[in-house]
């Protein structure tokens, strides 16, 4: 489905022994497969990383920081955007402080956001 070139899959090796705190957070909750959903993290796609991937309900996660607020990242994160919508690729992106402070309602937010996905 999303093919990848091969510096966007060692970027998510690398990124993977690299995660931040709420990535590593909503890892943990996201490998007890909610609904019997299998997601991958750091899965490249394209020429980008995705924070995590779920095949079956074609849905990106992404975790936003404040680092998505700074310089030209809302661009590059438009594009990317863009880019999985034309590959009908659902994106949902989760603030890092929802993450850090209220996993509940942000496994809520995925799970509402697989039920919707094509």
């Amino acid at each position: 489905m999303l093919s990848s070139d091969r510096a966007a899959v060692l970027n998510g090796k690398r990124l993977r022994r690299k995660m931040t705190l709420p990535e590593v957070l909503l890892w943990q909750e996201l490998q007890k497969r909610p609904s019997g959903l299998k997601f991958r993290r750091q899965h490249a796609a394209g020429d980008y990383v995705l924070d995590f991937f779920c095949h079956e309900a074609a849905l990106c996660i992404e975790v936003d920081g404040i680092a998505h607020d700074m310089g030209n990242n809302p661009e590059h994160d438009e594009k990317r955007d863009a880019w999985l919508n034309a590959m009908e690729v659902q994106v949902l992106r989760l603030p890092a402080s929802l993450v850090l402070s209220d996993m509940n309602a942000a496994m809520e937010a995925i799970m509402a956001a697989t039920k919707s996905s094509p």
